[in-house]
């Protein structure tokens, strides 16, 4: 049999076929790099890794805005044999130290932005030894090492990839309240890399923004992607829509993914006015459904075809599309493709999905189950979590955990994100995280958190607390007690405290009905209650 590709082949690839053409633009700091280029300092990248006092197989964090330098680690990292873990710094510091913690990584790479939280983190993290900085230029703050130091390492022979290697683990949030971390070896990667080239069509000629950020796999996954087929990647340091729209006339972008709160912060800043996006061929949208209106207003604006993208950090993160032509002739009112744009797609090329029932048999067509999805692309499992992998895996198949029903086309249409989970402007939000947080305030006897509908952001958390007998909470006071605890965007927007003689409806087994509470802020709104 022949070798599997692993990550290092979707370098070789460009840096063989298309050495001298543009491979990275980083608006940020005006950088411009050949794909040799890539792949030179990538080697070099990785030998300096390698002469750290690390050893093959540990993790690496990476806690950085979008950059050119980011881009790079998702390849150097493997490349040393090491695991890189890309962490969300929309996280508190308890958090990021709780993940550090959990994967015991060894090295960081911090940015300017996050240079501070890096330090901090040295001192909490005990398996936490090296900090390394990665601005321009050989000069690195004290108690950092310089990244470009370890670019100029003298490049060594590196370790032999493998297929089943671990090659990063990306946390997600856990309904037991702690993120856990998806392991995703080289054969989860290169395929959804496969998945993702096929879906997209992508080409050497095709250049990609890098609007989103790059830790989340929605946006890194076309990291390998587009690399693996020449085309240019192109990064501007976070989201901000004159800045995206900017980006994507100037450099001539074919391709980028946008959620759709972000496309909606588009439309109405107005950006798109006088912007020529002649060559951008479709806009990539996932994380959340996009309203009937908005995509209408999407297609207008920027001019091109879009495509709908689902599936999770456990996926890789593709599992199904929905694409242009859909939503072209849908939104012309043609049958069945309008009824297909309130779909989360069909299965990609490469991946197989069935809708089952709780005994674990094939639903019907139109009978609401729960995904699951079977494919290449699925994880290892979770990091030091045998209980919740042995649940997620089951006979070669990766239980999602979302509820959703089948047409007998294959389309899926999602009922209901898994259990217990918020998607607010994108960003999943677990209750049990926020809950949990809630709870740390000596006052609160009950609490349920779950999601209301918000104008801007799809949906937005709330919080109704029931009080311990004589005390006293004031909604803004335990607004301000989470943001202690937990990231900004998971912090409550709105709080209902109830007094002691008011408890949470319940179940006859004790359990707090979130669907009664949730169902009169739905009212009147496209979404199912569950």
């Amino acid at each position: 049999m022949g070798a599997e590709p692993t990550l290092d082949w979707t370098l070789q690839r460009p840096a063989s076929q298309f050495a001298d053409k543009v491979a990275t633009v980083d608006r940020g700091t005006g950088e411009r790099r050949t794909w040799t280029e890539v792949a030179d300092r990538v080697h070099g990248l990785a030998s300096g890794l390698l002469a750290l006092n690390i050893d093959v197989g540990d993790r690496i964090g990476v806690l950085m805005l979008n950059s050119s330098r980011h881009f790079e680690l998702w390849f150097g990292i493997p490349a040393a044999g090491m695991v890189m873990n890309d962490l969300n710094y929309r996280l508190a510091r308890e958090e990021l130290a709780f993940i550090c913690n959990d994967s015991q990584v060894r090295v960081l790479f911090v940015d300017d932005t996050y240079l501070d939280t890096g330090k901090a983190l040295l001192d909490s993290v005990d398996s936490l030894q090296t900090l390394v900085w990665t601005g321009p230029g050989d000069a690195a703050p004290e108690g950092c090492i310089a990244y470009e130091t370890l670019v100029s390492t003298e490049p060594v022979e590196l370790p032999k990839q493998e297929s089943d290697g671990l090659a990063a683990i990306f946390y997600t949030g856990g309904t037991t309240g702690l993120p856990k971390g998806a392991m995703l070896t080289h054969r989860n990667l290169t395929a959804n890399a496969i998945h993702g080239i096929a879906t997209m069509g992508m080409t050497h000629r095709d250049a990609y923004l890098h609007a989103g950020p790059q830790f989340h796999l929605a946006d890194g996954s076309m990291t390998y992607a587009l690399t693996w087929v020449g085309g240019t990647h192109v990064f501007i340091p976070m989201f901000e829509p004159k800045a995206t729209v900017a980006a994507l006339s100037e450099e001539r972008c074919t391709l980028s993914l946008l959620v759709p709160t972000m496309l909606g912060m588009v439309i109405a800043s107005g950006a798109l006015e006088g912007a020529d996006l002649t060559p951008l061929r479709a806009l990539m949208y996932g994380a959340s459904p996009m309203p009937a209106e908005v995509q209408r207003q999407v297609a207008a604006g920027f001019g091109c075809e879009m495509v709908q993208l689902y599936g999770m950090t456990e996926a890789s993160p593709i599992a199904t599309a929905m694409d242009g032509e859909v939503h072209r002739r849908g939104m012309a009112g043609e049958e069945p493709y309008a009824s297909r744009l309130r779909s989360a797609g069909a299965p990609v090329p490469g991946v197989k999905c069935e809708v089952r029932r709780e005994d674990g048999t094939i639903a019907d067509v139109g009978e609401p189950g729960e995904i699951y999805i079977q494919g290449p692309n699925i994880m290892a499992g979770y990091w030091n979590r045998p209980e919740e992998t042995a649940h997620a895996l089951v006979d070669g198949w990766y239980r999602s955990g979302d509820v959703a029903w089948q047409d007998a086309d294959g389309y899926l249409y999602v009922v209901d994100r898994a259990k217990d989970m918020i998607i607010s402007g994108g960003e999943n939000v677990y209750t049990s995280e926020v809950e949990n947080a809630v709870y740390l305030h000596p006052s609160v006897a009950e609490a349920a958190v779950f999601g209301i509908p918000h104008e801007k952001f799809g949906e937005a958390v709330h919080a109704e607390v029931v009080l311990k007998p004589g005390a006293s909470l004031a909604a803004d006071e335990l607004i301000a007690h989470c943001r202690d605890h937990i990231a900004g965007y998971k912090v409550p927007r709105s709080v209902k405290v109830r007094p002691s003689d008011e408890p949470l409806p319940k179940s006859g087994a004790g359990k707090i009905l979130k669907r009664s509470l949730r169902e009169p802020h739905w009212e009147g709104h496209d979404r199912k209650i569950g």
